[in-house]
């Protein structure tokens, strides 16, 4: 599945480093997405050879997407600014996610103080839940030099 090219609107991010593919449905504080894992990945080769599973690591960053499509869409003509996380709190995985799976990403907006965004996610396969995340950020006009 190629990506939405509406989220390469909304997203700094691209490929090899994109890992939101649609949305599925958005309110005002909350989105979901899905992403269809790749069997061809190269980190599968290095990530449990002959047994490859997705890196946890990914599998927050994956929410972490989400949540920042969810705040480009909840700021006027989606103009959020560069997202940068601040902070990630409860991360928990509960199952694996494997080459060839579809991972759904669900994330809502928590709490906002000042300049700085509350979020909780999770990423399911199956139907059932494989993580959950709390996490923070704070949107900049541009990364610093």
């Amino acid at each position: 599945m190629v990506c939405d090219p509406a989220i390469l609107d909304l997203l700094p991010h691209r490929p090899p480093f994109l890992w939101v593919d649609r949305i599925v449905s958005r309110a005002p504080d909350h989105l979901v997405a899905e992403k269809d894992i790749p069997t061809e990945l190269d980190l599968f080769a290095g990530h449990f050879p002959g047994q490859p599973i997705m890196p946890g690591v990914l599998l927050c960053e994956a929410v972490f997407q989400a949540g920042a499509l969810l705040l480009a869409l909840s700021t006027p003509q989606g103009k959020a600014g560069l997202p940068v996380l601040t902070r990630i709190h409860n991360a928990r995985f509960k199952r694996q996610v494997m080459p060839g799976d579809t991972i759904r990403l669900d994330v809502r907006i928590t709490d906002r103080e000042g300049g700085a965004w509350f979020l909780k996610g999770k990423v399911e396969v199956g139907g059932k839940k494989a993580v959950s995340v709390e996490f923070a950020c704070t949107l900049l006009d541009h990364l610093p030099a």
